[in-house]
């Protein structure tokens, strides 16, 4: 197996029968939305519908589009490549998403729920003003948009990196086919497409888990190499807030993350209040959770059989890759080399990912700017008008992400971290806001506007003096890995195209373990955290000291008042 590994060359290309898979699960994935798009619609539909489902979706597959949507081709690269480098703890992510469904579940989806509303910043215009609407509606579809287009590109250029395929065709293939779907079928082919994409995942995950664990020796030979390579590492309890992965940082850190992702993001919220009854969306989500758990954890062994079967030529170390994110297509390749069509399923698997990210977006930007831009302006429209203006706008934000990803092709820095620091600045003090809306009585609008700057500008300095002054691989906990047995003379030949090609992971800087470089270090997973409490704290003394808001003018705003029927909500809202 190491001689294998560390001696022959992965072959250098994607061949005919790995296109032809990669090709039919695009093909299938356009299928699902024409059929929704075709399928026979009730009397009566409306603008309403396209963005819900009608709000009549079954909890299962609502529960898979929840999952896929997360596992863009960024984490189905990232994840395995993490595991790689920092070891099996990663799996305690899981514990962290636990946390959140739990509290997403019972805290924030039945506000959302109860109050029938489309777009989570309704509720924001509801609680706080029209202001604050304008605020949480403009920054998400700048920043979903950003974040939509890279997650487009990256994976068009780390696969362009790693196997040679062209990066345009794979760029415009994916972005096309998706918003053709997502316009056409609306609710309904983004959550059908999204069944099919997780499936298409895990089968991935799972054919690359088989074939690495045969070639290294079987279960037991992995676990013992990954044991003794100190990957096993479970008891990391650490309380050092620079070390990137330890059981704080990934359950507590992580669940403040997946919360603001998953508790209050329109994305996720537009699919779970699809559900038939709020108990069915409450399911979706405990689903999802699931789903979540099997795609991490296989993602994750997969990292590790990768660690078995490179302990004797680590692929970075030797210069057969230019940077942690090309270690999977770089394996993929390697374990498949007399394989044909299973490095195009694996190739699938990513773009699946891709596909199930981009169409859930530009379906949410859609109903943000519908709901919160235009809904004034169109009073007067009929229902037929208002589902052609909804699919115009879907097609047109799908142009706008291929835009932002061809545009991403003239960045110098990296794209991966772009796509989470992008994110990262706005999901943060969102939550932060939500919070004090639906558990603080005496929040006011004034508080909450300058919650939500100072959680801007301490999410915004973290992520950006994160990226100027990274912490060392010492400080993150990066663990060791061996070349001693690589065969370096031929692989650096055949590879130099690899490193010609700039690199799209941020250079590490020595460590500095002084002043504010040692508070730059701070794993990024406590970013979303520092900047949700600091919203909350100045929100809470603002508030208080231009007096509070009475709690007679905010009924059926709050969490406590969910068990009040959606109707008497909605009529004391108006009154």
């Amino acid at each position: 197996m190491e001689e294998q590994s560390a001696g022959d060359l992965p072959r250098s290309g994607f061949i005919l029968a790995d296109y032809a898979v990669f090709a039919a699960m695009l093909l299938v994935s356009m299928a699902i939305g024409l059929f929704q798009a075709l399928k026979k619609k009730p009397q009566g539909a409306s603008a309403d519908d396209f963005f819900t489902g009608g709000r009549s979706m079954p909890a299962v597959p609502v529960g898979l589009s929840l999952c896929a949507s997360f596992m863009s081709a960024v984490q189905v690269l990232g994840v395995p490549a993490e595991a790689f480098r920092y070891g099996f703890k990663f799996l305690y992510m899981c514990l962290g998403q636990s946390i959140n469904s739990v509290l997403t579940a019972y805290l924030f989806l039945p506000v959302f729920y109860r109050l029938g509303i489309t777009s989570t910043n309704q509720y924001l215009s509801m609680r706080f003003g029209r202001g604050m609407q304008l605020l949480g509606s403009v920054q998400f579809l700048v920043a979903t948009l950003l974040y939509t287009g890279i997650v487009i590109y990256a994976p068009a250029l780390i696969l362009n990196q790693a196997t040679g395929l062209n990066m345009w065709v794979s760029l415009f293939s994916t972005g096309i086919i998706c918003t053709v779907y997502t316009t056409l079928g609306g609710m309904k082919a983004v959550v059908w497409t999204d069944v099919f994409q997780i499936l298409v995942m895990f089968s991935g995950f799972v054919a690359i888990f088989i074939r690495g664990t045969v070639l290294v020796g079987g279960p037991a030979r992995v676990l013992e190499i990954a044991n003794n390579g100190s990957r096993i590492n479970f008891n990391d309890f650490n309380f050092d807030p620079r070390q990137r992965y330890t059981f704080w940082s990934l359950s507590v850190g992580g669940a403040l993350v997946w919360l603001s992702m998953y508790g209050v993001n329109q994305a996720q919220v537009q699919r779970y209040i699809s559900c038939r009854t709020e108990r069915e969306a409450q399911w979706a989500l405990f689903v999802n959770q699931v789903g979540l758990c099997l795609i991490v954890s296989s993602a994750a062994t997969c990292g590790i059989v990768m660690f078995a079967f490179y302990i004797s030529c680590d692929p970075l170390k030797s210069g057969r890759v230019s940077s942690p994110d090309l270690y999977m297509p770089f394996f993929v390749l390697d374990i498949f080399k007399s394989q044909p069509g299973f490095p195009g399923l694996f190739l699938a698997c990513a773009y699946s990912g891709t596909l199930s990210t981009a169409s859930t977006s530009i379906n949410a930007m859609a109903a943000v700017t519908m709901e919160d831009l235009l809904q004034p302006h169109l009073v007067h429209m009929s229902q037929k008008q208002l589902i052609l203006l909804s699919k115009g706008l879907s097609f047109l934000y799908g142009v706008g992400c291929i835009t932002v990803a061809a545009l991403s092709s003239f960045l110098d820095w990296g794209v991966l971290q772009g796509s989470f620091t992008v994110m990262g600045v706005v999901s943060g003090p969102l939550l932060g806001v939500f919070i004090l809306g639906m558990f603080v009585p005496a929040a006011n609008t004034l508080g909450a506007f300058a919650g939500i700057f100072v959680g801007f500008c301490v999410s915004l300095w973290l992520a950006v003096g994160s990226t100027l002054h990274p912490p060392s691989e010492r400080t993150m906990g990066v663990l060791p890995t061996y070349s001693n047995e690589c065969e370096s003379t031929n692989v650096t030949l055949n590879y130099t195209s690899i490193q010609e090609q700039h690199s799209i992971s941020t250079p590490l800087h020595p460590d500095n373990p002084w002043g504010l470089y040692n508070f730059y270090s701070v794993s990024y997973l406590y970013f979303g955290a520092m900047a949700t409490s600091s919203v909350v704290l100045i929100g809470l003394l603002v508030s208080y000291a231009t007096g509070p808001t009475k709690r007679t003018q905010i009924k059926g705003l709050l969490w406590w008042d969910r068990n009040k029927k959606q109707v008497e909500i909605l009529s004391e809202f108006h009154t």
